[in-house]
C-alpha cells in the first residue's frame, strides 16, 4: 500500500482533473506556488493544515474527503451487497429496517 502522502496527493490529483484545473490554476486558488502543487501529488511534501483546508475548499470537498482513498461502490453493488447481507444475517436485516423506518 502506498504511504499516505502518496494516496493523499492520488486523491488531490484526482479531483484537480475532476475540477478541470491546471497544477497552476490550483495553486493560484489556494495561494502558494505551483511546484507546491506538484510535490503533493506526487507525495514528496504534505500540505500543511491550512494549505489543506484552502485545497479542499477550492476543490469544493470536504477537508475528509481528501483522506478517502478508496472510491465508493456503484449503487448495484451496495444493493447487491445489503441483500446478501441481510439473506445472510437476521439481525442486519432488522437493522436496516429500523434504520429505514427512522429516516422514511
Amino acid at each position: 500500500m502506498d504511504n499516505i502522502k502518496v494516496l493523499l496527493g492520488k486523491k488531490i490529483k484526482e479531483l484537480r482533473k475532476a475540477r478541470k484545473y491546471t497544477q497552476e490554476q490550483l495553486a493560484e486558488k489556494v495561494g502558494i506556488g505551483t511546484p507546491n502543487i506538484s510535490y503533493f501529488e506526487t507525495g514528496k511534501f504534505s500540505p500543511s493544515i491550512e494549505t489543506l483546508q484552502k485545497i479542499a475548499q477550492v476543490l469544493n470537498v470536504e477537508v475528509y474527503e481528501l483522506y478517502m482513498f478508496q472510491p465508493l461502490k456503484s449503487s448495484e453493488e451496495i444493493k447487491k451487497e445489503l441483500v446478501q447481507s441481510m439473506d445472510s444475517d437476521e439481525e442486519i436485516l432488522r437493522m436496516l429496517y429500523k434504520f429505514y423506518l427512522s429516516i422514511k
